[in-house]
């Protein structure tokens, strides 16, 4: 069977394209020219929606799937499904195509983005290509500022206030959905790291390995040891062998359990080994330590 492919024309749709003086108008203002939006617009359940541009196009493009599903691919790498509250960035002189999904269409919001700055403006906010989720109260900010660049361009497309204040929008738009993308991203390292860190108390009497953790974890070790890196300055295995020492320590203050004993609780039967790393870590022997008075 065939696919139906539909360049144009949807229920309720709302498209605005800048003129070319409206586009000259933009590229001359000393404070437009570096970022600017050269076509918006909002398809609804936009069935058998498709483009495919094997050159690219001059602009950046920002589409953002509120509803339904959809594909987007780029240049020689696979198609990637795109899913509700989920937008892509496409960079210019890039070939691409995207189309709704044949049973679930999308409903999209889009921006074409041009600039002297774009770039610069797109890779500083971490947006130079690729897909990310949005929480759905991000989500309605960005729909916002949709409407707010629509309706200024609809009603003053030739005021230098109203493109001005779109140009601001823009960059706006750019950096919050850059800086949300960042927070997600560490969000989920924290959800990863938190995750780890409670299977390594579960285990603490036991022998772990990095492939366990990473299986336990559900991600690459590779991941893993960037996850902890960034979190706490250290590998998981070191990490894991200083919450065994924590333990230790606690065990020497709260406990009559021999140095053996209590080496043997977190999983190391060896005593020497046991004492030398305790002294690496700890400063002191585990003797030293207990002879110490506390509290």
């Amino acid at each position: 069977m065939k696919i139906q492919k539909k360049a144009d024309g949807f229920d309720l749709e709302k498209m605005f394209v800048l003129s070319q003086d409206q586009l000259g108008l933009m590229a001359e203002h000393p404070l437009i020219k570096q970022a600017y939006i050269t076509d918006i617009g909002y398809y609804p359940k936009a069935s058998y929606h498709f483009r495919e541009r094997l050159l690219g196009t001059e602009a950046y493009i920002i589409i953002y799937c509120v509803r339904g599903k959809g594909w987007f691919k780029q240049g020689r790498e696979a198609k990637i499904e795109i899913k509700e509250n989920t937008y892509m960035v496409i960079p210019s002189e890039t070939p691409h195509s995207y189309g709704a999904d044949e049973v679930e269409p999308w409903s999209i919001y889009w921006f074409h983005l041009k600039g002297e700055q774009i770039e610069h403006i797109l890779q500083s906010s971490g947006l130079r290509s690729g897909s990310a989720h949005l929480q759905s109260t991000d989500a309605e900010k960005l729909i916002d500022l949709f409407h707010l660049c629509y309706d200024l361009l609809s009603a003053g497309a030739y005021t230098d206030t109203s493109l001005l204040h779109v140009s601001h929008a823009a960059r706006y738009m750019i950096s919050y959905l850059g800086l949300m993308q960042k927070l997600h991203k560490e969000e989920k390292s924290q959800a990863y790291f938190d995750r780890a860190v409670l299977y390594m108390q579960q285990v603490l009497e036991m022998s772990l390995s990095l492939d366990e953790l990473a299986d336990q974890t559900g991600i690459s070790k590779q991941h893993l040891n960037h996850v902890f890196r960034n979190a706490a300055g250290i590998s998981p295995i070191d990490y894991y062998l200083r919450m065994k020492m924590q333990r230790a320590c606690q065990l020497l203050d709260l406990t009559d359990n021999s140095v053996k004993e209590i080496g043997l609780s977190i999983g190391i039967g060896d005593p020497f080994y046991f004492s030398r790393l305790f002294k690496k870590m700890i400063g002191r022997s585990p003797t030293e330590y207990r002879s110490q008075l506390r509290g």
